[in-house]
């Protein structure tokens, strides 16, 4: 039973800063810190690569607010507000109403919610009674792409049904004002906030891009290079250095294999939909595409315009491509990485 992508959407939060406005937060913030490492702090938001970026809080409330429970508390509400307002934007541009879904996907690992987003969506949309729902959690940046493959194993095996799958994050309410640790100062200068939401469909008559296949690659031994640990003060961000590295090394196992099983080489895609999750592997990944003459810039404007929104990034790259000129029979390949440290893949085929 063919699984196709009936349409993507996304909602950005009310509050904005580019880059070069959020420098005089940073001097207030580092106060008292040595004057190089002040310096250095600085280069590193300037040379992200990330000109904007969205937050469900005021600069003055990221800059200012330590306490993990006041942090959550807004959270926890404005998920709720993001997940209505992308979901309610999905279903109107696909004309369907609320009561056709069948099954409910939230995404989301920047924050603590329970009952989970899907528990609100469900009474606020009033959604079916029988609707079954997921809720996806940390999972990271991979998130978006796992929320994919999970609808699409359900609809795969129910003709005639309809999911969305919404991923709402705020890595912004994980910044520690106390941590003064490289992890926390380059999470804080790639991240942004942002909610999107994707429609599936098994029904023959919905149209869009078909699923062709999906798989995840789990890396052994490498728990320890990305995630979140949970202190006094919050969502503390781990990130290891080894992490481009890393993906450079097992990219062919990643990738060759994956494609081989569909017949097909990396010279076959022609839509690479990938996951900013910064410059380095941004600037990694492009440099391993670029030999086979693909670019990425679509995922680089993203970065750029957005900065990395956790699980909803990549499905931003996606609905910047669905918009575009895409010719019917263009392969579509999605890829994301995050904690486990896993990949996952998604090969479209418009």
């Amino acid at each position: 039973m063919p699984v196709k992508i009936v349409n993507v959407v996304t909602e950005n939060p009310s509050f904005s800063r580019e880059t070069k406005d959020i420098v005089p937060f940073l001097d207030v913030w580092l106060a008292g810190q040595d004057e190089r490492f002040q310096r250095k702090v600085k280069k590193i938001f300037e040379g992200a690569n990330v000109d904007k970026r969205y937050s469900i809080m005021s600069p003055e409330e990221v800059f200012s607010i330590h306490s993990f429970e006041t942090r959550n508390a807004i959270y926890s509400r404005e998920m709720i507000v993001l997940g209505e307002k992308v979901l309610k934007k999905a279903l109107k541009k696909a004309n369907w109403q609320p009561q056709s879904l069948d099954y409910i996907i939230t995404v989301s690992c920047t924050g603590i919610m329970i009952p989970s987003l899907d528990a609100y969506l469900i009474n606020s949309l009033q959604l079916k009674q029988d609707i079954v729902r997921l809720p996806v959690t940390e999972m990271g940046c991979v998130g978006g792409v796992s929320g994919i493959i999970y609808a699409k194993n359900f609809l795969k095996a129910n003709p005639n049904k309809r999911a969305a799958v919404i991923t709402v994050e705020s890595p912004t309410a994980t910044f520690q004002l106390d941590d003064f640790s490289m992890a926390n100062i380059v999470s804080a200068a790639i991240f942004g906030d942002g909610a999107a939401c994707v429609l599936l469909s098994s029904y023959p008559e919905d149209e869009g891009p078909e699923i062709i296949d999906e798989a995840m690659y789990h890396f052994y031994d490498k728990e320890h290079m990305m995630g979140f640990e949970l202190t006094n003060n919050g969502l503390k961000m781990v990130l290891d250095i080894e992490v481009p590295d890393t993906i450079e090394a097992h990219f062919p196992s990643i990738l060759n294999p994956f494609l081989e099983r569909n017949n097909l080489e990396i010279k076959d895609i022609d839509h690479l939909i990938f996951h900013p999750g910064g410059k380095k592997i941004v600037n990694l990944v492009e440099g391993l595409f670029s030999e086979f003459g693909k670019n990425i810039d679509d995922t680089k404007e993203v970065l750029r315009l957005f900065g990395n929104m956790s699980s909803a990034t990549v499905l931003y790259v996606l609905e910047r491509i669905m918009n575009s000129d895409v010719k019917k029979g263009d392969k579509g390949l999605m890829l994301s990485f995050g904690p486990g440290f896993t990949a996952q893949r998604v090969l479209l085929e418009f």
